[in-house]
């Protein structure tokens, strides 16, 4: 059988245009930061009030996170759901607790969570009538799954999770030297360790440590300590008073949740020429794609506190080895860099303490 083109003109045109229309479509998506008082909540079906600080469901359409804050009033218990991309919980208001597989995790402010692809999960407010609302941050894999057809969530009111299907089936490994044997072993062993992977740290663990880059930092959710995430990562970082982080770029989307203190953000296409786009606590600064960014902290006498989240992992591992021998995560050389950070061991640092709401 034959094949016939239905356009009028040649493969190279019709897909350089498309290419072109893209990019030029994207770019008016672009953000740098999104004001926490512009991002409206919406009662939800789930029980829950939702806005979206990036995401297509806001209008600001993404490629591979989004950021949503939920809030639960005292009383409420979210229906359970659950959906084909992972998602990273930051809580930065209110007590309560979520279900994630029938395990139970309380948390509170500055506490981290995960919940796994495929893993039914509900949350719910732990306090009295009149207790403060809670408040939490959620960064998704989701934009990423839909780019590849493969996003899917289900909702399964508010059924017990025991009466409930359990996360999709894998057929464990079996002997043999033959490729279908060998990819049998392999995805059931990554199968496994993603299913036992860590689901919380609560703000009472953390130890932040001094960096090059002029802050003092840990990750919340990282394979480093234990998680099992499909690549999104997250982190905080906190930067002295009057000071600011080391310049640098990368490729991938990355989101800022300013939990405390203010300050502004140089973007720009080259090191310098770029603009500064002041941010306070609640805002999310938004970083495009291999822009140069640098964080700065302009209170003199207050630090300032970031949760950082980007696709690392997975998608931007796949990028270099794809973009090799680019150099896709650059930042100035060690001299400059350090004059840029100052010495972060001559920071007077504040004891840490949980985040407040507002």
């Amino acid at each position: 059988m034959s094949t016939h083109t239905t356009t009028e003109t040649t493969h190279y045109h019709v897909q350089k245009r498309r290419r072109a229309q893209f990019i030029e479509d994207w770019r008016k998506n672009h953000r740098t930061v999104v004001a926490h008082e512009d991002v409206e909540t919406h009662p939800t079906a789930r029980g829950s009030r939702v806005g979206v600080y990036v995401g297509a469901d806001g209008d600001r359409p993404t490629r591979t996170m989004d950021a949503l804050v939920h809030e639960l009033d005292p009383g409420t218990t979210t229906t359970t759901h659950r959906h084909s991309w992972d998602a990273m919980v930051f809580v930065v208001a209110g007590h309560g607790w979520s279900e994630i597989d029938g395990e139970r995790v309380e948390w509170g402010p500055g506490d981290s969570l995960h919940f796994p692809a495929w893993s039914w999960h509900r949350s719910g407010h732990a306090g009295e009538p009149g207790d403060a609302t809670a408040r939490y941050l959620t960064f998704s894999s989701e934009p990423l799954l839909e780019t590849m057809g493969m996003a899917v969530i289900e909702d399964a009111g508010h059924a017990p999770w025991d009466t409930l299907p359990p996360r999709p089936p894998y057929s464990e490994g079996r002997d043999g030297a033959d490729p279908y044997a060998a990819r049998l072993r392999r995805l059931a062993r990554d199968q496994r360790a993603r299913r036992s992977g860590r689901l919380h740290t609560s703000w009472d663990e953390l130890e932040l440590r001094n960096t090059p880059r002029g802050t003092r930092t840990t990750f919340l959710l990282d394979r480093a300590i234990g998680y099992q995430a499909s690549g999104i990562t997250m982190a905080m970082f906190e930067i002295g008073p009057g000071r600011a982080q080391s310049m640098h770029r990368h490729p991938g989307e990355a989101w800022l949740y300013v939990v405390e203190g203010s300050g502004e953000s140089y973007l720009g296409t080259e090191p310098e020429g770029g603009e500064r786009h002041p941010w306070k606590k609640g805002d999310l600064i938004v970083v495009d794609h291999f822009l140069w960014h640098q964080h700065i902290n302009t209170d003199p006498s207050r630090t300032a506190k970031v949760v950082r989240i980007h696709m690392f992992d997975s998608l931007l591992e796949t990028m270099r080895a794809l973009c090799d021998p680019l150099v896709l995560f650059e930042e100035p050389p060690d001299h400059i860099r350090d004059a840029q950070a100052g010495d972060p061991s001559t920071i007077e640092w504040p004891p840490l303490q949980r985040p407040t709401w507002p």
